[in-house]
């Protein structure tokens, strides 16, 4: 058959990057690994928010709204993972092996402008938010080790500024690591301190309840605050809890790996069930047994608002878990925004030396190293830039919500859901189309007021 013959038949068929052919290796990915990726991919810093979470809306909207949350999340995998192949979702032979790359594939190059707009921001934002928590942490510890030495009631302030710049300058030198193939060991260790610094707020939060023999909180949320404070601090808590969930943007690259048969798209979708239940647990744990812990006063970061004082030690080894998580999650979020530029760039000045040639660099004591102009000037800006907006606005809780609520309607649910339309050839006024759309329009109002509550709180967090 023909290449004429091949494009009358199928037009997304033309457009394919990548067919079954081209991978230079095997698939060998089961359900197993891909919910290792899912479940490593998911749980991060957003969790230490989710017990403040619970105390703005309650036991009955707290635990209602992450189930929400998971749901709608399931509803955005499940769609992505009929639009990896194409034309056909469980046979066809061409591939999507990114976000973008499907994004482009169904709905054409403006769209893909747009998402990679997002897509950028949400990494931007992402290595403002690290910033933001890794200070935090570092503050944490000395006030921990001050408490346990002058008592709890000591006035153990220490600021945040010095902390942020000392984070800087470590990024500084992690980030001129060239791309993601040379840094794996990075991200197996992020993934490690992950969970270690998450399991041990909840067993904290546990523990906390058993002192106390009580289960704090109320069924409506934080009763000291006003009407309009309480609609506010509402709509951000939704925010936090957006940050915490999707992972869409990554669910292409885990789907790539699987081995078929069974079809890549069903064990996908076992595979977003049973971790997205398991995370959901998970959350539900911590989030619950912090604002049984603290009621009303929990604090908007688990492990650094000093509800716990002690065993000191152990505040001070899951500060210390997050502080290397955050170290490598900074670049988990801001490499794919360095290859995007630095391709760019390579793209539009093909003989630049500044941005192309390679200069071998011995330094005392150290092995040698490749150095890219670009690399180095363009990198030690970046994070100068987020190290500069983190010391301007280091309000943990705030920052999340605004990036959840912002990024949450656009790259979880607006571009699956036209995928999917496209994929599946669905018509405009059918009942599927109608369906779909009234879910992407809700959530899309959920979204704006969380924005709305996220930013309102950011502001005032400025101006106080």
């Amino acid at each position: 058959m023909g290449v004429e013959e091949e494009t009358q038949q199928s037009p997304l068929l033309e457009s394919s990057k990548h067919s079954d052919s081209e991978r230079p290796f095997k698939r060998t990915g089961t359900i197993w690994t891909a919910m290792a990726h899912i479940i490593t991919g998911v749980i991060g810093a957003g969790v230490l928010s989710l017990a403040w979470s619970m105390a703005q809306l309650g036991w009955f909207v707290g635990p209602f709204a992450m189930l929400l949350f998971a749901a709608i999340t399931l509803v955005s995998a499940s769609l992505l993972c009929d639009c990896y192949r194409f034309p056909d979702p469980e046979y066809g032979p061409g591939r999507n092996r990114s976000y973008m790359e499907a994004v482009q594939l169904y709905l054409g190059e403006n769209s893909k402008r747009l998402c990679g707009l997002f897509l950028q921001e949400s990494f931007y934002g992402g290595g403002i938010a690290y910033t933001i928590a890794t200070a935090t942490s570092v503050r944490a510890i000395h006030r921990s080790n001050c408490y346990h030495k002058e008592g709890h009631d000591a006035v153990c302030f220490y600021g945040e500024n010095t902390y942020i710049l000392l984070f800087g300058a470590v990024q500084v030198i992690v980030s001129q690591i060239p791309d993601f193939h040379n840094m794996a060991w990075l991200s197996i260790v992020a993934a490690i301190m992950s969970f270690s610094y998450s399991l041990i707020g909840l067993g904290l939060g546990f523990a906390k309840v058993i002192e106390n023999g009580v289960i704090k909180g109320s069924m409506g949320g934080n009763p000291t605050v006003s009407t309009t404070d309480k609609l506010w601090l509402v709509l951000q808590a939704l925010g936090d809890i957006a940050y915490a969930y999707p992972y869409g943007t990554i669910l292409f690259e885990i789907q790539d790996t699987l081995k078929s048969p069974p079809q890549e798209n069903q064990t996908m979708k076992s595979a977003s069930t049973a971790s997205v239940f398991i995370t959901t647990i998970f959350y539900l744990l911590c989030g619950c047994f912090g604002y049984a812990a603290f009621g009303s006063d929990t604090p908007g970061n688990l492990l650094t608002g000093f509800g716990f004082y002690e065993p000191y030690w152990l505040v001070d080894v899951a500060n210390a878990c997050i502080i290397l998580h955050l170290v490598g999650g900074y670049q988990v979020y801001s490499q794919p925004l360095f290859a995007f530029v630095e391709r760019w760039f390579g793209q539009n000045f093909p003989d630049s030396g500044f941005v192309n040639n390679l200069y071998a660099v011995k330094l005392p004591l150290l092995p040698a190293f490749q150095l890219n102009p670009l690399r180095l000037c363009f990198r030690t800006v970046y994070v100068m830039s987020t190290t500069v907006l983190a010391m301007m606005f280091p309000y943990f809780n705030q920052v999340l919500g605004v990036l959840g609520a912002f990024n949450f309607w656009p790259l979880a649910i607006y571009f699956p859901v036209e995928m999917y339309l496209v994929q599946r050839n669905i018509g405009a006024w059918t009942n599927k189309w109608i369906l779909l759309q009234t879910f992407s329009m809700l959530t899309l109002l959920v979204s704006v007021l969380a924005f709305i509550g996220s930013a309102q709180g950011l502001v005032s967090a400025k101006l106080s």
